[in-house]
C-alpha cells in the first residue's frame, strides 16, 4: 500500500515550493495532477487549517503557492489578432501593463478554459490558464493560432507564482519592494524589484475576492524558497498565514468566482454561466461567437444562481436541486460552509423560472430534502475603502 502511495505521489507534478510545503506541515493532495497543499495544519507561523487560512485572507493577509497555474506567451506581428480570435474579451482595449478576465471557447460557445490575458508589450501577451487544463489549453491555443503570424509558447515552468492576498497584502509586499504598489490599479501589472530580484512581474490580481498581488519569480527551488520565506517573514506583523487550495476554494466561492469543471466546462456556455459581460460580441469574429449569438436569440434553458441553506445541511458539489414537488431541476456546482459569512452556501444551475431572488428550492443531501433560498451573488464583496 505504501509503495503505491509513494509511486502515485512521485508521478504527480511538483512546484518548486513542494519541499517547503511539506516542511511546513501542509496536508498535500492531488490537484489536477499536481501535488499541492490543501491546508497547513502545523505551520511554524501558528496553527492553520482551512478556516483560519480563509479568515486570515479576509481580515489580514494570506500567501498561496499558485505555481501550478499555466502560462502561455503569444508574440509576433499578429499576436493581437490571434488573441482576439481565440478569446472572448476585447484584447484591443488593453494597454501595455493591463490585464483582463476572458475565456477560450469551443465553437459551440462552451469553455476550453477561463483565463487572464496580460498585455506585456506592443505585440506580446501572456495568458494565465488553469492547472488541470494546461496541456489541453496549450494544444488548443497552438492549433487555433496557426493561421496568424505569431508564436505561442508554454512558459508555465519558468516561474514560481506566489499570490499575496488580503487587505494587508499591500502592506506586506511594500516591505519587499521599492515599487509604488498603490499606483498599480486592479488588473494592472508592472515589472520591478522584489526581494532583490529585478524585473519581477507584479500583478494586482487574485482569486479570493480581496485586494492582492501575484508575483512571478524564477522557478528554481533555491530562489523560490528564499522569496517564499521572505514573504512570510515580512508578514509576521500582520499575522500572515500560508494558505492552501482549501481556503482558495472557499474564498473564491464566497466571491462567486468560477472554477473550471464546476461553474464552467466544455458542456456549459458563457451565457449559462452568467459571464456575458466579459464576452464582447461587438468585436470581430472569435471562436464560439456564432453559437452564443444563436443561444442569445433563443434564451438560455438554465442559469447559475446562488443558494443559501435555510434548513441545516451543506449543499455539496454534484448534489441534486429539486422543486417543491421533488422533481430534479438542476444541480449544485460548488457548495461549502462559508467561514467568513458563517452560512452554508452554494452555486447551482437551475431553470430561469427558479432563479428569482427569494425563490426556494430543495437540495437533496444524503436522501433528505434541505430547503435553500436563491440569494444575490457574489455572496461576499470586499468592503469599499473609506
Amino acid at each position: 500500500m505504501s509503495q503505491t502511495v509513494e509511486a502515485t505521489t512521485a508521478a504527480l507534478r511538483k512546484t518548486a515550493l513542494n519541499a517547503i510545503h511539506r516542511q511546513m506541515g501542509a496536508k498535500m493532495v492531488d490537484f489536477g495532477g499536481w501535488d499541492m497543499p490543501i491546508e497547513y495544519c502545523n505551520s511554524p507561523l501558528g496553527p492553520g487549517g482551512l478556516m483560519k487560512e480563509h479568515l486570515a485572507v479576509r481580515n489580514g493577509v494570506g500567501v498561496f503557492d499558485v505555481s501550478h497555474m499555466g502560462d502561455i506567451r503569444i508574440t509576433g506581428a499578429e499576436a493581437l489578432a490571434a488573441v482576439q480570435h481565440i478569446s472572448m474579451n476585447d484584447a484591443s482595449r488593453l494597454a501595455i501593463g493591463q490585464a483582463h478576465y476572458s475565456a477560450l471557447l469551443y465553437p459551440q460557445g462552451t469553455f476550453v478554459d477561463d483565463i487572464i490575458v496580460h498585455r506585456l508589450g506592443e505585440s506580446e501577451y501572456l495568458l494565465v490558464i488553469n492547472a488541470g487544463t494546461r496541456e489541453k489549453d496549450y494544444n488548443w491555443v497552438r492549433d487555433n493560432v496557426k493561421g496568424f503570424d505569431c508564436r505561442a509558447e508554454d512558459i508555465g515552468d519558468n516561474y514560481t507564482q506566489i499570490a499575496i492576498q488580503g487587505p494587508k497584502a499591500i502592506d506586506l509586499l511594500s516591505k519587499l519592494t521599492d515599487v509604488n504598489l498603490a499606483s498599480i490599479k486592479n488588473y494592472w501589472f508592472i515589472h520591478g524589484t522584489v526581494c532583490g530580484l529585478k524585473n519581477t512581474l507584479i500583478a494586482r490580481t487574485g482569486y479570493t475576492g480581496e485586494d492582492g498581488f501575484e508575483i512571478y519569480v524564477p522557478s528554481d527551488e533555491k530562489t523560490s524558497a528564499e522569496v517564499w520565506n521572505k514573504v512570510l517573514e515580512a508578514g509576521r506583523e500582520f499575522s500572515v498565514l500560508p494558505c492552501g487550495l482549501g481556503a482558495r476554494n472557499t474564498l473564491r466561492l464566497e466571491s462567486k468566482m468560477a472554477l473550471y469543471g464546476h461553474e464552467i466546462s466544455d458542456t456549459i456556455t458563457v451565457l449559462e454561466a452568467g459571464l456575458e459581460r466579459y464576452c464582447k460580441f461587438e468585436k470581430s469574429d472569435f471562436v464560439g461567437k456564432a453559437a452564443l449569438e444563436r443561444q442569445k436569440a433563443e434564451d438560455v434553458k438554465r442559469v447559475l444562481v446562488g443558494l443559501e441553506s435555510v434548513d441545516r445541511g451543506i449543499p455539496r458539489d454534484g448534489y441534486k436541486v429539486l422543486d417543491g414537488a421533488g422533481s430534479e431541476i438542476g444541480y449544485v456546482t460548488s457548495g461549502s460552509y462559508a467561514p467568513f459569512l458563517k452560512k452554508n452556501i452554494a452555486l447551482a444551475y437551475v431553470p430561469p423560472a427558479f432563479s428569482a431572488i427569494g425563490s426556494t428550492v430543495n437540495v437533496e443531501i444524503r436522501g433528505q430534502k434541505v430547503k435553500c433560498q436563491v440569494v444575490p451573488t457574489p455572496f461576499y464583496k470586499k468592503p469599499k475603502k473609506q
